[in-house]
């Protein structure tokens, strides 16, 4: 189901749009490591970032619930359109990417693959995943608190309309 409407004419309550970007570095410790992909994520998208912790323990990787294992950054509206116009680039996107209801995830192996970061021995390399949330005008529905209904099959975003609007908007090749 494409922005076109059954006569062919557009409309702009099947248009897609990004809802938000989600950027995570998942170190698996605390400490000066996890203060480094703080700093990076906030070089990177302009935004301070918000500590993860982890749900539970994992005794192999010495791990303990409620420790800080990781850093994320959620960014919406300009700011998700601007980050992914430069972080979609530095990825290569395949059709398995994305999900049943359009959203999909990519990884940067390297922070220093942005423009604005530098290889600094005494930090290292980091990588980091990004999550897109892919969403249609009305989706608010079946998120609200007062009537919230299920969104109808048909408006619902699928793989091909994700894949489309990624490729249309932000000029990348989706292969298989």
């Amino acid at each position: 189901m494409s922005s076109e409407s059954e006569s062919g004419d557009f409309h702009e309550m099947r248009e897609p749009r990004v809802e938000k970007v989600v950027v995570h570095m998942g170190i698996g410790h605390g400490g000066r490591d996890l203060a480094n992909a703080e700093d990076i994520l906030g070089e990177i998208t302009g935004q301070n970032p918000v500590r993860t912790k982890a749900k539970r323990t994992v005794g192999e990787f010495d791990i303990r619930e409620g420790d800080p294992i990781g850093a994320k950054v959620t960014l919406r509206d300009e700011a998700a359109e601007e980050f992914l116009d430069t972080a979609l680039p530095l990825a290569e996107m395949k059709k398995s990417q994305f999900d049943d209801t359009g959203n999909f995830s990519f990884g940067v192996e390297e922070h220093t693959e942005f423009p604005s970061q530098e290889y600094d021995p005494s930090i290292g390399i980091y990588g980091l995943d990004v999550t897109v949330n892919l969403v249609r005008p009305g989706y608010r529905v079946a998120k609200r608190d007062q009537a919230s209904r299920s969104i109808p099959s048909n408006h619902r975003l699928d793989p091909e309309d994700a894949t489309a609007f990624v490729e249309s908007t932000f000029d990348v090749e989706v292969t298989e």
